[in-house]
């Protein structure tokens, strides 16, 4: 790669930097008319919650909304449903009494970062359980649920309640039964029923259904990384924990809530896992989330962390006395695996959030699996995804080895007009204009285009932003191995001092790919032409570094990626270099017959712009043609009347 593409490559960074600092935020939460209440009402009516471990009185009455009555909190009642894949046990989902939903859910296939024994836990930071019924943002009805057994119907619990006010609310968690259905081993069929046994009339839409919390994994995460989501009506929204922090011109905001027009499906994330609860029919809702602070191994107590939790209001739906209605969810709880969502109805794959080059991420996410699957799965199990980054990394630049080539071959051309070019600025040091226009004379002669080393390096920037973003949230890399490499989802630490550096941490990691990385891309900057001035060359030379800071705490397997990338690139400069030299010649203008080249019409512009300040300079305006044009001859216009 020459050094206009490390010019474009850090610019990529930056912009990545910024896009995390300035991406799109969710617009301020807008009030629901049917049920006008302020987060502060919310807390002050808030009911006490048996999973917090607040206490608190019997909520008080709000316009338009008739709160439950507080109920004592009794003994918790514990059931498991266990899904398998491919005959071994998957994901072991833990049902509570309190809430008559998921308290926790268990992957037993996928390990907790740093840990060979523990497994990862969804949902272990929440308030209340996934599926839970509350008033409102947050407000969760404190009801004790009888969990069921039925035989007839295998891999199914039935949970059952009563509110104080003479609702009846009836819970089926069941497996799904079809083992090649997509995303089957993390999802449930869940079906709620109301039944209204007072005396009164019921709008269910006072309700709201929790879908669980989502904390980050590890303390390293970022922010933006998750965020509670929904789509609506084919657009989809994600808000991460930023949106409620302060900002420099903005106050800390306790909740979001908006309204959404329908809803087709709502949820939480982090990096690698969600939580997904889609509705059987879509319908108008409100949507809300909050942040809670969380406590994770080695995390800063000046930057915490912050689970994200949310829910939705249920349909406007009015119960009379004796009427019963059903609402069907299917609820997936489980890892963010691109070529399990995509196959699942309702546009879930959206839940990835690749951003603007998602045409890049989705096909290289799939080449990727493909190869792993195909080819290096059976040659080598343990390595395997390691080897599927390899070889992409590698089709990747065969694919664009021609953009390469010829980026190389002008920059060597202008390597070798340097000498011309160094001559012209010392002839017009004190006139640019004329010092442009030779220069624009040059390239003309020896038919040169400037921008040749240029336009292919930025065909090449959504290529790079595909590829990092498809890495940065492939959960198939978890728990690869990779040479000395544990974690290809990970930093590959081998080794930790004790004393730490700015932007390093407290503690400093000894990452050894980043440093690989560093070293490839000093020796294959001293292979690349040499083009600018000294000064413009040695600034070039604190790229590697400044790349190593960047790069030094990120994912081993974009570590990884890069290496290949300069590994592959010193080869590709090598058999380059050892091809013949392209010869610096004036050569006759290519092209049809009145027809300019590109470096012809910018010479002319350049002409035409020195032609037009010295008329300036002069006093002189240049003269308009306004010679009539006989080619063209103009409408007719007929004659004016009177009038």
């Amino acid at each position: 790669m020459d050094r206009k593409g490390w010019i474009i490559i850090t610019i990529c960074s930056i912009l990545l930097v910024l896009n995390y600092a300035w991406m799109p935020k969710t617009p301020p939460p807008t009030q629901n008319q049917d049920k006008p209440e302020s987060s502060e009402q919310a807390d002050q009516g808030k009911a006490a919650s048996p999973d917090t471990g607040e206490t608190g009185e019997a909520p008080t009455n709000t316009a338009g909304l008739k709160r439950e009555p507080f109920v004592e909190e009794v003994g918790e009642q514990i059931k498991y449903l266990t899904s398998q894949k491919n005959g071994k046990d998957e994901v072991k989902f833990t049902l509570t009494s309190r809430g008559g939903g998921i308290k926790s859910v268990e992957l037993l296939n996928q390990m907790a970062v740093g840990s060979k024994t523990e497994h990862i836990i969804l949902n272990a930071d929440a308030p209340a359980a996934i599926g839970a019924i509350g008033e409102g943002v947050d407000e969760f009805l404190a009801l004790h649920y009888d969990l069921k057994d039925n035989k007839a119907e295998p891999n199914t619990i039935y949970c059952e309640a009563r509110t104080p006010a003479g609702l009846k609310i009836t819970k089926r968690w069941r497996l799904v039964e079809d083992a090649t259905q997509a995303g089957a081993p993390w999802s449930l069929e869940l079906k709620i029923t109301f039944s209204n046994e007072s005396k009164g009339t019921v709008n269910l839409a006072h309700y709201s259904f929790f879908n669980g919390a989502a904390t980050p994994l590890y303390q390293r995460e970022w922010e933006n990384q998750g965020g509670a989501f929904y789509l609506d009506d084919g657009s989809f929204e994600n808000t991460d924990s930023n949106w409620f922090k302060k900002g420099f011109f903005s106050k800390a905001k306790p909740q979001l809530k908006e309204s959404v027009s329908e809803l087709q499906y709502a949820g939480v994330s982090n990096q690698f896992f969600t939580t997904i609860v889609r509705p059987k029919q879509a319908y108008p809702s409100t949507f809300w989330a909050k942040t809670s602070k969380v406590n994770l191994p080695g995390s800063d107590p000046d930057s915490p962390k912050y689970a994200i939790r949310s829910g939705f209001s249920l349909p406007e739906e009015k119960l009379s006395p004796k009427d019963t209605t059903t609402y069907s969810y299917s609820v997936y709880i489980g890892p963010k695996h691109y070529s399990e969502l995509k196959q699942m109805d309702g546009d879930v794959k959206e839940v990835m959030n690749y951003g603007w080059f998602w045409f890049v991420s989705v096909p290289l996410n799939n080449v990727l699996n493909w190869l792993h699957d195909v080819a290096f799965v059976h040659l080598a199990d343990k390595w395997s995804w390691g080897l599927a980054i390899i070889a992409l990394t590698i089709l990747i630049r065969i694919v664009i080895w021609p953009l390469h080539n010829k980026s190389t071959r002008t920059m060597k051309r202008m390597s070798k007009l340097q000498p011309l070019m160094k001559d012209l600025r010392e002839k017009y040091k004190d006139d640019p204009n004329k010092l442009n226009q030779e220069t624009m004379k040059l390239y003309k002669e020896y038919q040169i285009n400037p921008m040749g080393g240029c336009l292919p390096m930025f065909l090449q920037i959504p290529i790079f932003f595909g590829y990092y973003k498809m890495l940065q949230f492939a959960v198939e890399l978890r728990g690869g191995e990779f040479l000395w490499v544990k974690d290809l989802s990970m930093p590959d630490t081998i080794y930790e001092l004790p004393f730490g550096l700015p932007f390093l941490g407290d503690s400093i990691p000894i990452n050894l790919l980043p440093i690989l990385m560093a070293v490839t891309m000093v020796i294959q900057m001293s292979m690349t032409p040499k083009t600018g001035d000294k000064m413009q060359q040695r600034m070039m030379m604190f790229m590697p570094f400044m790349f190593f800071f960047f790069c030094y705490n990120f994912a081993s397997a974009l570590a990884l990626y890069w290496t290949t990338q300069n590994i592959f690139s010193i080869g590709q400069t090598w058999l380059t270099n050892r091809l013949p030299e392209p010869e610096l010649q004036k050569r006759a203008p290519s092209g049809k017959p009145g027809k300019k080249t590109f470096m012809e019409r910018m010479a002319a512009r350049v002409e035409e712009q020195q032609r037009i300040q010295q008329a300036a300079k002069s006093g002189k305006q240049p003269m308009r043609d306004a010679t009539p044009d006989n080619k063209k001859p103009g409408k007719k216009r007929n004659p004016k009347t009177g009038g």
